[in-house]
């Protein structure tokens, strides 16, 4: 068995991060070597947060080297601990304690316009994403993270669910593929993860293989609130299966496409005007759309384009998405203002809805708009936008009373 190892990421252009080298000796107590730019003035507290970890699992003959690259304190805890469990085997759970702030629950129809994702194992990218205002926080697990780099970003990923600042973002974590995807669940269920993203979902069953985990986990841990899913299609089955796949659980809140993925198993090349994905698009809204729960487009990966990242969220909202992924924080203010009820929506679905009120207040079977019949369908529709331009500030909750008076 090895008795040295070495986590984390350390080298040129590294930030916020550490690498941490273990070695485990059988004399010779505790030798700490500590370098960092700042040792002068955090020194002390690293030093002292590791002796406190080599403690609390009884290691007491080791050779520990950090090498600091500005790493707060969950991201040192991560890496060492991921070091003493590769060695040991060790089951314990070092934990910081979970930020006050943290400690919120979602809702499943919260909106869902943007996500953006981070990679699980760079907690450079971690740290200052909440202030951003996306809707939600991806920590990646799945193909941001090298496969050798996967054990330790659980690791980061479930300190960060304790003690990174989200500032209000769905705090979310896109799992790996099922089955591997199933031992990612320990790391995050205990710690208030809010929503699951699982990728290349093709069915059912790895749904309900994934909810049979999660109720196991949350009854061990004491968990009660909601865990929401957002199965990723990202081939041709799972577009086949879209309804199977958003029906299959009432914690299913939202379908994802992910087509560069999809584009890659039908053997095509992803473009711009999208022809290619037409169907698959379409197939997934309208499972959405038939079960109730929200459509999220993929995301555009031309972050340097805003233009062309507008016109695609202009043609995703006209399809029927709610949302679509995101990869750099610049996207998220274009696709907000995209997906957002535009001025001469709400000034539509305000007459309709009004329309319809002063119909029912009547006694009317019918519903008209000027020389327009309006039906159920589409004062529903309307009424969504007036509630989403509600939620997001754009309406007065007492619009009507304004706009009759």
């Amino acid at each position: 068995m090895n008795n040295i190892v070495t986590i984390g990421n350390k080298g040129k252009g590294v930030r916020s991060d550490c690498a941490v080298t273990l070695e485990m000796c059988e004399t010779g107590g505790l030798q700490i070597q500590i370098e960092s730019k700042v040792k002068a003035i955090f020194g002390n507290q690293i030093e002292a947060l590791v002796k406190d970890m080599l403690n609390f699992y009884a290691i007491q003959n080791a050779v520990i080297i950090i090498e600091d690259s500005g790493a707060l304190p969950f991201v040192m805890a991560a890496r060492i601990e991921a070091a003493i469990k590769k060695l040991t085997g060790t089951e314990k759970d070092y934990l910081l304690p979970m930020l006050a702030q943290n400690n919120y629950k979602t809702s499943k129809d919260k909106n869902r316009f943007s996500r953006l994702y981070l990679p699980g194992n760079t907690p450079s990218l971690m740290i200052n994403a909440g202030i951003h205002k996306p809707d939600g926080i991806i920590l990646d697990l799945e193909d941001a993270v090298a496969p050798d780099k996967k054990y330790e970003a659980s690791f980061l990923v479930r300190n960060a669910l304790r003690n990174l600042d989200f500032y209000n973002a769905e705090r979310m974590v896109r799992i790996n593929q099922i089955p591997r995807g199933l031992d990612d669940l320990e790391f995050l269920i205990p710690h208030n993860v809010n929503l699951l993203l699982v990728p290349k979902c093709e069915g059912a069953h790895q749904i309900n293989m994934l909810n049979e985990r999660i109720e196991y986990l949350k009854g061990k841990f004491n968990v009660t609130c909601d865990i929401w899913l957002m199965p990723i299609i990202e081939s041709a089955l799972g577009v086949i299966k879209a309804f199977e796949i958003a029906s299959a659980a009432p914690n299913v809140v939202a379908l994802a496409i992910g087509l560069e993925d999809y584009t890659a198993d039908l053997g095509v090349m992803r473009t711009k005007v999208a022809t290619e994905s037409f169907f698959a698009r379409t197939q997934i809204v309208n499972a959405c759309k038939a079960t109730g729960i929200q459509a999220i487009d993929s995301v555009f990966s031309d972050v340097a384009d805003l233009d062309g990242l507008r016109d695609n969220v202009r043609i995703s909202k006209s399809l029927g998405f709610d949302g679509m992924g995101c990869i750099h924080p610049r996207q998220i203010k274009v696709i907000h203002e995209s997906f957002a009820p535009e001025a001469a929506e709400i000034e539509k679905a305000k007459k309709i809805v009004n329309a319809f009120i002063e119909a029912s207040e009547k006694g009317l079977g019918v519903v008209s708009l000027g020389t327009k019949m309006i039906d159920a369908p589409v004062v529903k529709r309307a009424q969504k936008t007036i509630d989403l331009s509600i939620k997001l500030g754009k309406l007065n909750q007492n619009w009507r009373e304004e706009y009759v008076n």
